[in-house]
């Protein structure tokens, strides 16, 4: 049988997973279900840029050093700024969804795909500059 937010035990509300059950009704599970999803595929793109910023700091034939370490750390810290973006679109979502109001609109997916797209022109001139 779940659990409604009527039936839950009191608890302190110092936690963040408090505050946000404490808002609002339990949203059909299928939607929470599909914003953890959500989540997740930014979570696995926030790995693949951390991996392709290692994979870039590891390739000293192809770019010369320092360019090289510009551009490693620039991929690894999107990597980072994308997981804790995840999140916060995660909360927000889950918390629109507990209120029934309209879902955030994606901050996150133009950021990345200019992002992305210009750090790829930058890898692109770099590799050909340097061969």
């Amino acid at each position: 049988m779940p659990v409604t937010a009527a039936q839950r035990p009191e608890t302190s509300g110092d936690r963040w997973t408090d505050r946000l059950l404490a808002e609002g009704e339990d949203p059909d599970p299928r939607f929470s279900l599909a914003n953890e999803r959500t989540f997740l595929a930014w979570i696995r793109t926030a790995l693949a840029l951390i991996a392709g910023g290692i994979g870039i700091a590891l390739a000293e034939s192809l770019i010369e050093t320092p360019l090289r370490a510009v551009l490693a750390v620039g991929f690894s810290t999107a990597g980072a700024l994308v997981a804790v973006l995840a999140f916060r679109r995660w909360l927000r979502t889950e918390r629109a969804l507990r209120r029934a109001e309209t879902l955030p609109l994606p901050v996150l997916a133009p950021v990345m795909a200019y992002g992305v797209a210009g750090t790829a022109l930058a890898l692109l001139i770099a590799v050909l500059l340097t061969r």
